[in-house]
This record gives structure tokens, sequence and C-alpha cells, in this order.
């Protein structure tokens, strides 16, 4: 067979003047052939081309079974599929009668030219500045002090300029993607005509026709608050958001490897958004400008964000009930107890919720992860121990309290000085304290009155309120001391001997004028008699001792 090399030496030997018999003779080769390279138009050899249909001398009847077999596979799951091997040990199994006896290479270049004939094509696109913002979830393993774990990170990609963002979640729920959206947003600065996604239940809750979807209400409301177009992929063609899939790329090939090295989630976060920073400084592949060059001007036909910024939760409604608590995902959050039995909006965050009520963020619990949990706050439940003392010792809420030691040894203080049940009640009128006054302060209240010989609650709490208003009162060691904001009132001792003047003498029985005193004390009225004949013995008018006061005063 010629060579382009044999080529050229009879080409090159015939153009300076050497025959086709000469060259012939020379290089042993028929003068047929070299005729035909002489007046060859590329100057090189042609290919070779079948000039019949290709033979399968063992294959040949199975043909029909492994097309019916690969066109099965069209409808079959993508995971499902023959490969050219799962094939072969159906052809020379007992499925078939005589069974295949040749080779496992002539099915799978069989089965290869078969797939590459049927594989999908597709056109290269082109989108306009600002109008298109790809999202997805990616996944990587990082590294955190108690060991590997897999994380979910939602990737947003925009198609004309590739600017990118990335966050971990703690999981893909509706709240932790409403949660990414708006951090992506904020970080561009702006917001796209067209949100694409796939379709996830938590974003679109029924596939319809075409590309139609009953989208999830909340993700329909933060559409809505940036002007969005939400858009979603056919099922199963995760390719028409390519810079989304080649971002998630990004993330597990370049951020991911090496596997980071992480504390938490907040410093992943933090490299998350320096590489980030970093992308916009590279130039893609046939482009002059960097990434961040090319968005800036992508980001001015974009759509500007809103005045006020969306509320990434899902809200649920939910009622209290009788241990001051609310169920989500199976978990107990509490309450403070005015509010049980009452209805409440229960405001979801990827790591945190609220349960809102009366106008007002009634209590704020960190998600639990484990099903049937409890996170009670035993703030919520100290005016119910107040009726219940005995649950200071008989409920977890108390028990795993975690309290400076000083609280523990302030009780022991108060059993011993004043009985275990009375101690006890102290105790917990101490632990009120801690709905007005934070627990530094308290504690602070308690060292300053552990001198004290025959210690209460009371001093502790007049301790707390003069701690509370900046000043500490001077006060010996034998005298209460004053809380602050109450004005000092120095009440003389009673004089007795007055009372006994007045037993003893009768009052005068001319009538006196309006404003004079008798022994020191003012006359409201003429008094006709002695006191015995003034003392009424009316009761209407003997209940009446505030208008007696009154007129005294």
């Amino acid at each position: 067979m010629l060579t382009v090399l044999d080529y050229l030496q009879i080409r090159t030997a015939h153009a300076q003047g050497e025959s086709i018999r000469a060259l012939s003779r020379r290089l042993r080769r028929a003068q047929k052939t070299i005729r035909k390279v002489i007046v060859s138009q590329t100057g090189e050899p042609a290919e070779y081309r079948r000039a019949g249909p290709v033979v399968f001398p063992k294959l040949g009847k199975f043909l029909p079974f492994i097309e019916q077999i690969l066109k099965d596979d069209q409808t079959a799951p993508v995971k499902q599929r023959h490969t050219a091997m799962q094939i072969y040990r159906r052809l020379t199994g007992a499925e078939c009668s005589p069974p295949y006896t040749g080779g496992y290479d002539q099915v799978r270049r069989y089965v290869q030219r078969h797939r590459r004939r049927e594989a999908e094509t597709f056109v290269p696109l082109t989108y306009e500045p600002g109008g298109r913002l790809e999202c997805d979830f990616g996944h990587i393993h990082v590294d955190y002090p108690e060991g590997r774990k897999m994380v979910s990170v939602l990737v947003a990609s925009w198609s004309d300029s590739q600017a990118l963002f990335l966050i971990q979640l703690p999981n893909e729920k509706t709240e932790s993607v409403l949660t990414g959206i708006v951090a992506a947003l904020e970080f561009s600065g702006c917001a796209p005509r067209e949100l694409w996604w796939d379709n996830p239940k938590t974003v679109a809750w029924a596939i319809l026709r075409g590309r139609d979807r009953s989208l999830n209400p909340h993700f329909a409301a933060l559409a809505s608050h940036y002007r969005m177009d939400p858009l979603f992929c056919m099922p199963k063609k995760g390719q028409e958001k390519s810079d989304a899939e080649r971002s998630v790329y990004a993330l597990q090939r370049r951020f991911g490897t090496p596997v980071p090295v992480v504390q938490d989630d907040a410093e992943l976060n933090a490299c998350l958004r320096r590489f980030c920073e970093a992308e916009l400084h590279r130039t893609v592949a046939g482009r002059s400008q960097t990434i961040g060059e090319h968005f800036a001007m992508e980001k001015q036909r974009a759509l500007p964000l809103p005045a006020h910024r969306f509320d990434a939760c899902v809200m649920r409604p939910a009622v209290v009930d009788k241990y001051q608590t609310v169920w989500v995902d199976r978990c107990r959050y509490s309450v403070p107890r005015e509010y049980a039995f009452t209805s409440v909006t229960i405001k979801l965050y990827p790591q945190y919720l609220q349960i809102v009520g009366a106008g007002k963020v009634l209590a704020e619990h960190r998600r639990l992860e484990a099903k049937d949990a409890s996170s009670l706050d035993p703030l919520h439940y100290l005016p119910t121990l107040l009726r219940k003392p005995a649950t200071l010792d008989h409920a977890n809420v108390f028990t795993t309290w975690q309290l400076p030691a000083s609280f523990q040894h302030l009780r022991d203080t108060l059993e011993r000085v004043h009985g275990s049940t009375t101690g006890t009640r102290h105790y917990i009128r101490v632990l009120q304290l801690l709905l007005r006054h934070p627990v530094a302060r308290v504690e602070k209240a308690l060292h300053a009155c552990q001198q004290r010989q025959h210690l209460t609650a009371e001093m502790i709490a007049e301790k707390a309120l003069a701690l509370a208003q900046g000043e500490v009162p001077v006060a010996s060691a034998t005298e209460t001391p004053i809380p602050l904001g109450i004005p000092h009132v120095t009440v003389p001792p009673p004089d007795l001997r007055r009372f006994d003047q007045l037993l003893s003498q009768s009052l005068p029985t001319e009538p006196r004028a309006q404003g004079e005193t008798y022994h020191g004390l003012p006359i409201p009225f003429p008094v006709p008699g002695p006191v015995a004949e003034v003392s009424s013995q009316n009761p209407a008018a003997a209940d009446d001792a505030g208008g007696i006061l009154q007129a005294c005063a």
C-alpha cells in the first residue's frame, strides 16, 4: 500500500522528467499504479472505503436480538440500561439457542457504533446579557474537626458572563433554596429576568405539560418579589442549563480539590465567597475580558434589586399546646407561658426558626436535626414553676439547665436557712429574676448578698434592681437596702400618748372653724360632742375609709 511519501517521490520524479516506465522499473510498481499516482488530484492516497455491507459471520443472526435490546433501553431509566458486556452475557446465556459463540469485542464495536448514531447533538447558544441565571445544587466532601462530611452547595451562574456564586446550606429544602438565591442576588447586586432550575419538589410541586410547572408558593413569592420569570429544564435534560453544570464541576475540581479543611460552616462559606471573588479575575477561553469586566456590563442590563429585602423563610401556622410547645418536623419548640393555646406562625429558616404571634417574635430556636428532639427554653417555664415548684427537680428543662455554680450554692444556702420547702420557694423566686435581668447581673447580686445572715429572695431582687439602674445604695449591715427610683420617706415612730389623750379627753363641743387643729390633729368638720357620740355605727359610712382619709389629707 502506497503512503503519502511514495506519492511525493513518484510525483516529484515524474515532474523532473523521469518516465512512467522508468519509475515502474525502479520502484517495482505497476505502470497502472504509477499513472494513478501522477493523475491524483489531492496528491495523497485516497481513504479506504468498504465496497459492500459489513458481514458478521457469527454475530449476523443475533443482530435483531441486539437491536431489540437497544430499542427497549431507550425507555428504560438511564442507570438501568444494558452495557455491552451485559448484552454479551445474554447472547452467550441460555436465553439464545443456540448461544453466540463469537468474541465480546465484536459485540462491543457494534453497540458502540449504534449508540454513536443515536447520540444527541447540540447547537451552541448565546444569551442576552442580564437575562439568565442558572441554579443547581452540587455536593463536595469537607473535612471538619469531627470528621469528613458531604455538604450541599448552591451554585448560581450567570449565563452570559459566567459569573459564579457558591454558598453552603444545611439541606436542600425550600427555605434553603430561598436563602441561597437571595444571597446570590445580593452578592451580584442585581436580578436576572429569567431564573432557571431543574425540577426539584422544593421549587416545582408538579410537572405539567411542556415547560409549565405548579410552583411552590414560597418560590413563586420570591420570583414575584424580584420580578423574575421562573423557568425549568425539561425532565432529565439538565444539559439545558449547562453553565450551572460546568459550575458544579468547577466546585468539585477547582475548589474541592484537595478536600477543604475548615472549622465550621461559616468558615466554609467564607472560603467559597473568596473563591467566587477570585473567579471574577479569571479570563474565559476565547474572550479578551475577565469575568468581572464582562459581568460589569451584564449588570447594567439586569434588573435592579428591590428596596426591601425578601424574607427568605417558609411560614407555617401552628397552635401552641398545653406544654407550651409547637411541633415542627417532629420536633418540639417552646414559647412563653402566656401564649399557650394560641395560634402562632412559624417562620422556618435554614438554621433557625422564629415563632411569631401577637405582632412580635415570641421565641427563636436553632433548628434541630434529630427527630423527636426538643428545644425548650427554661425562661419560658419560669412562670409555671411558681405554681408547680416540684417540677424544679423533675423536669428536664430545669434539671439540664446550665446555670453558674453560684446558683446551686444559693439554693443550698436558702434551704439551710429556711428549710427545704421554704428555701426552694425562695430559690424559685430568685430564678424569676432571670425574666427581667441577665444571668450575669443576677449572679453579681448573689455575690453581693451572700454575706447576709438571713438571706431572702427579696434582698437579691432589690440588689439586682439596684445594679440594673447603675447605682448601688450605701446601706449599713442592719439596714435593708432601698431600691433606687423609690423616694426615701422617713416615718417617725408613733406617739401613743396622743391616742391616750384622745380617749381620756372630750373633743370641744363648740363648733370649730374648718382647718383648726386639736392636739396637733386636724379637725375636718365641727364635732358636736364626745368621741363616743361621733363614732358612726352605719356600715356604709364605716367602710368609706377613703373619703375620711382624703378629707384628712
